[in-house]
């Protein structure tokens, strides 16, 4: 080797700056669990990274989403995402003509092989679209209900009681965080945003540090600005970047099955980039929470409906409407 090409190696070794992605997997229904999860698990130890999978426990109900469909704005994301072959009839059409089956009495044990396998495991839901569809009407003894049921059956599956949450669809609001406060929670994740943060509510500084989303998910991007699934994958690492946060949510149906190839090329390119993914409690023990804030409701271009947010300092990711979360 030529002592100016070692000169000009070195010289980029200098120049690199290590990214780091905090990897979360939201794990919304049974066919998520029951293929996408393993598909998952195998994929990820192919490439040695350790994520925090969030699962939904309890009935699975998800096809009670396509009453929707007479809203505008979800059929398009429904048409746009090709939703039909993305997820599968099985899921667009669970809980609908028959009730849906509990996740965790069916497949407790694609439970434990993920927390068996080195990941984080949280809890996501008792019921997600119960969640989804009603957490504007909760009041605060049926979300806690809801949590309780959430932790008590992670807990008879794992032997130990979660340590982290993360609300469906990031749908929460001062209710969610204070019922929350009560459980032995280390951190949520229940909003987009841009740094780690101590929410503040109606009655001061909550104890539970928030691991916000900054990255858009695969809904988000396809679609939009000349975005499709040829160039998707480039898009997303352009968007990991050394200086700011960054902490991705993949889907078990999306990634885990649909697009489990595109999500194992996406992979392999970012960590040729030089990025490295980790569970969020490995992110929040390298990243303390940089202060205390606000979440609000916002909006995220290509989703339907408003998502908690981190107020101050919004990213181009979410537009605020400044209307606090109560």
């Amino acid at each position: 080797m030529s002592t100016n090409h070692c000169r000009l190696k070195c010289e980029a070794s200098a120049n690199w700056k290590h990214t780091t992605v905090g990897l979360r997997v939201d794990v919304d229904t049974y066919r998520g669990t029951r293929i996408g999860v393993p598909n998952l698990c195998r994929i990820l130890a192919r490439h040695d990274i350790k994520a925090t999978f969030f699962f939904s426990v309890g009935p699975d109900n998800m096809g009670r989403h396509l009453r929707r469909l007479l809203r505008p704005a979800f059929l398009w994301k429904m048409l746009r995402t090709n939703a039909a072959s993305l997820y599968g009839w099985d899921i667009l059409f669970k809980g609908t003509l028959w009730p849906g089956p509990i996740i965790a009495e069916k497949l407790g044990h694609v439970i434990r092989d993920t927390a068996r396998a080195g990941h984080e495991v949280g809890l996501h839901a008792w019921d997600h679209h119960a969640w989804q569809a009603h957490i504007d009407t909760m009041d605060a003894a049926s979300i806690h209900r809801s949590l309780e049921r959430g932790v008590e059956c992670l807990t008879r599956l794992l032997g130990y009681a979660p340590t982290c949450s993360a609300v469906p669809g990031w749908k929460c609001n001062d209710l969610v965080l204070k019922e929350k406060a009560k459980f032995p929670f280390r951190y949520n994740s229940d909003c987009r945003g841009h740094d780690i943060f101590r929410p503040r509510g109606l009655e001061g500084e909550r104890a539970q540090p928030q691991i916000p989303v900054t990255l858009p998910t695969y809904d988000e991007l396809v679609g939009h600005d000349g975005v499709n699934e040829e160039n998707y994958n480039d898009r997303l690492v352009a968007l990991c970047r050394p200086d700011r946060l960054n902490v991705l949510a993949i889907h078990a149906e999306v990634e885990g099955i649909a697009h489990c190839d595109m999500f194992d090329r996406f992979l392999k390119a970012a960590i040729a980039s030089g990025i490295s993914f980790v569970s969020l409690e490995r992110l929040l023990h390298e990243h303390p929470p940089a202060g205390e804030g606000a979440i609000v409701r916002g909006e995220i271009p290509g989703r339907e409906g408003w998502v908690a947010a981190q107020m101050d300092k919004a990213p181009d990711m979410y537009v605020s409407s400044g209307e606090d979360c109560h």
